[in-house]
């Protein structure tokens, strides 16, 4: 029997570094509250009704537990009755503006409130029965924490859906997750109606009145990915460890524009200032001069608030520093002063950072962005700390509650080659290193899942006999730094080249210093002298050319001979995710196969 549970796709299935690629996100139920916490809620509830808020009471203390089956993995969770799952807090903050979007602002009671209403519907479609997967698609707006918060608060297990999800992916996750109903609102009423006659899975649509009444009246061919399962002590782990170690408080203003079906967006960027109490202003999609006019204060939907926290990809800030050049660059002074000192927090993740985007955005902004490394199997694991020089390229030291290996993999037998270790906020060794040191990084720490939805004998395969996480990335230590770098994917970011063992991202690095290079991606192509050739995939500034030798001999002196690339391919754009990721296998099959 287990706690709440939260499957979200795995992400090493897309070739990711950082916690990439995966689009499915389930997060079970609520399993056990505190009798203090239920109680106070039923107070509160009275007056709408006793019977009906005793009836949650005791479905909630059915779910204390939940069964071990059909590949699910859950612990005791009377062991740690503390863990209180997100949408509880919401009593502390009732009043106080939770989001806003497009539509209009709402207070966490008002949502909460919503959520109560809707669980009741949902239950209703059920039949009450409990712990069944309910898949919801909604857009990036008050109604996804609705919809997320009302299954958990019913019992149920829930499935992010992303608006960017082709039918027939939508269609996978439905049948992969034997999901009992789907939600969604009438904003993508046609493509889940489609998705429920193919499937024969019952469909609720959100009501209108629902959504209005939210807003506060006080102010205006899929590939088989993994599901992951998470519980609510997964996720308390994750979303705390990042609130103390990135100094979140209800003051903050969080500008939130990634996707919903991620973890950078949801655990990180989402759940963090709901957990906190702190206001998130969502937009439904990136606008590089939407974004910029919210960064600046120039934006009349927030009402005297001041933008302090920004996450978003390397793509976004790419886009941003284009959108800078071509209609802010006359106000240089005042957009740094600006962001130095208004903005306390920029983050940067879910893709390699270019060392020299990292520095055309420190001139723009004055601030040094904090990467940090995560997946969605163990939420965030390494992270530059808050108050540190933030060296470029590097994603810092374990988080607290985290122990990290880097190690070496011979016959699928593994050698630890360094240990690393953050208790609360100790840092420590096993042992002390003058040189770099590199190897394929395991994971140990009490926000990792517990296992892949369904799937057991994969699961199996990503642990450790000793019960450590392989992640499929590797990494370097330097002690000169004192941090840790990620190399890349041991699958296609390690290229193996006339024996050597080389990183494609940090040649990428290299090579997006060029002043003709606007992209690039550098890739592991099979050769039968050299094992594999390294491939640079560039995609050019406007007016330039750009020829192999030519690149070849710029680059002679910023890195070893044996890491020049050997092929060249000029494209007008390079792929990516909506997380701005590349699928390096993908490419490779499209362009040199």
């Amino acid at each position: 029997m287990s706690n709440d549970l939260s499957l979200e796709p795995r992400s090493k299935r897309a070739g990711r570094l950082g916690e990439s690629g995966g689009s499915l996100s389930i997060v079970n139920s609520l399993d056990v509250l505190r009798n203090r916490l239920l109680l106070e809620i039923a107070r509160k509830k009275a007056k709408e009704g006793a019977n009906r808020n005793r009836q949650m009471l005791m479905n909630l203390g059915k779910r204390a537990f939940f069964q071990r089956t059909a590949g699910y993995y859950g612990s005791n969770v009377s062991k740690h009755t503390g863990i209180v799952p997100l949408f509880a807090n919401a009593k502390k903050f009732s009043n106080k503006i939770a989001l806003r979007d497009s539509a209009g602002s709402y207070t966490y009671g008002n949502i909460f409130d919503s959520a109560k209403e809707l669980s009741d519907k949902i239950s209703s479609q059920l039949n009450g029965r409990t712990n069944e997967r309910v898949l919801f698609l909604c857009s990036n707006d008050v109604t996804y924490v609705i919809s997320l918060w009302a299954i958990w608060v019913s019992g149920q297990i829930a499935v992010p859906l992303s608006p960017l999800h082709p039918q027939n992916i939508l269609q996978y996750y439905a049948n992969d997750t034997s999901s009992k109903l789907l939600v969604t609102t009438s904003q993508h009423k046609e493509i889940m109606t489609e998705l429920s006659k193919t499937t024969n899975i019952k469909l609720y649509i959100i009501n209108e009145e629902l959504q209005t009444k939210t807003r506060d009246k006080q102010a205006t061919g899929p590939k088989h990915l993994d599901g992951v399962v998470l519980s609510h002590k997964n996720l308390s782990v994750q979303s705390t460890t990042l609130l103390d170690a990135w100094k979140w408080s209800s003051k903050d203003v969080i500008l939130h524009t990634l996707p919903l079906h991620h973890v950078h967006g949801t655990v990180n960027a989402l759940f963090c200032p709901l957990h906190v109490g702190a206001t998130t202003l969502m937009l439904p999609k990136f606008s590089a001069q939407n974004v910029w006019s919210h960064l600046l204060g120039r934006n009349k939907d927030l009402q005297n608030e001041q933008i302090s926290v920004f996450m978003a990809v390397p793509t976004i800030y790419s886009k941003l520093v284009e959108e800078y050049e071509k209609n802010l660059k006359n106000e240089r002074d005042h957009v740094r002063d600006h962001l130095q000192n208004k903005v306390r927090l920029m983050v940067s993740g879910s893709a390699p950072l270019p060392v020299p985007l990292y520095k055309k955005w420190l001139e723009i902004s004055g601030q040094r962005l904090l990467e940090r490394y995560g997946m969605t199997e163990i939420g965030m694991c390494l992270s530059n700390e808050y108050d540190s020089d933030r060296a470029p390229g590097y994603v810092g030291v374990p988080l607290p509650g985290v122990s990290i290996r880097l190690s070496e993999n011979v016959n699928d037998s593994y050698k630890t080659l360094l240990e690393c270790t953050n208790e609360k906020g100790v840092i420590t060794f096993n042992k002390m290193v003058e040189n770099n040191v590199n190897g394929e990084l395991l994971v140990k720490g009490e926000g990792i899942f517990k296992e892949y939805f369904n799937k057991p004998e994969v699961t199996k395969k990503e642990f450790t006999e000793d019960g450590w996480f392989k992640t499929g990335d590797m990494c370097e230590y330097s002690p000169e730094k004192y941090k840790f770098r990620m190399l890349g994917r041991t699958s296609v970011d390690i290229i193996k080249s006339g024996g050597y063992k080389i990183s494609a991202l940090q040649i990428e690095t290299k090579l997006l210093a060029h002043p003709d290079i606007a992209e690039c991606v550098v890739l592991g192509i099979s050769d039968d002298v050299w094992g594999e050739k390294i491939a640079a995939v560039i995609v050019p500034r406007s007016g330039s050319y750009i020829t192999l030798d030519g690149l070849r001999e710029w680059a002679a002196d910023k890195m070893p001979k044996y890491s020049l690339p050997s092929v060249l391919e000029i494209v007008k754009e390079i792929p990516k995710n909506a997380m701005g990721k590349v699928n390096k296998k993908e490419l490779v099959k499209s362009i040199f196969k």
